[in-house]
């Protein structure tokens, strides 16, 4: 047995739903009853569960990634900036204006090849990885011997 509900829609939907039979070819109350009791259902909950945990999983690979990167960045700043420390001498106030100079263009060649680096897509951290991969491989004991 069925029975006669009165449902009110905003005029967006009641079109979208006329439109839906017309195309399907089914009719009105179908489609109504079939998505109440999509929306009733319980696994309607687990489906959507499941699509957030997708999402989250997506979500804290991305963000390990950029965690990843930012460690190789951070290390290899940190590794630059120990090395120049340990190699570059104070500079006389004489030579300071030279120096600074100097620096300016250097400074500018550095954007200019950042800027190459960049447009090309390559970064340091797929180096890095590369890099270790390549030589984990060679250190890997060889299957014929």
């Amino acid at each position: 047995m069925k029975v006669e509900t009165k449902v009110y829609l905003p005029p967006d939907i009641a079109k979208a739903l006329d439109q839906l039979a017309a195309r399907t070819r089914r009719p009105k109350s179908e489609i109504v009853r079939a998505a109440v009791a999509s929306f009733m259902s319980p696994d309607g909950a687990e489906r959507t569960e499941a699509a957030l945990i997708r999402r989250l999983d997506r979500m804290n690979r991305h963000l390990e990634r950029i965690e990843r990167e930012t460690q190789v960045g951070n290390e290899a700043l940190a590794i630059f900036i120990r090395t120049w420390f340990a190699s570059t001498p104070r500079l006389s106030a004489q030579d300071n204006a030279a120096a600074q100079a100097m620096g300016r263009q250097r400074y500018g060649d550095f954007l200019d090849l950042l800027a190459r680096r960049l447009s090309t897509g390559s970064s340091l951290t797929d180096q890095v990885f590369e890099t270790t991969k390549g030589a984990q491989a060679s250190d890997a004991p060889d299957p014929e011997a």
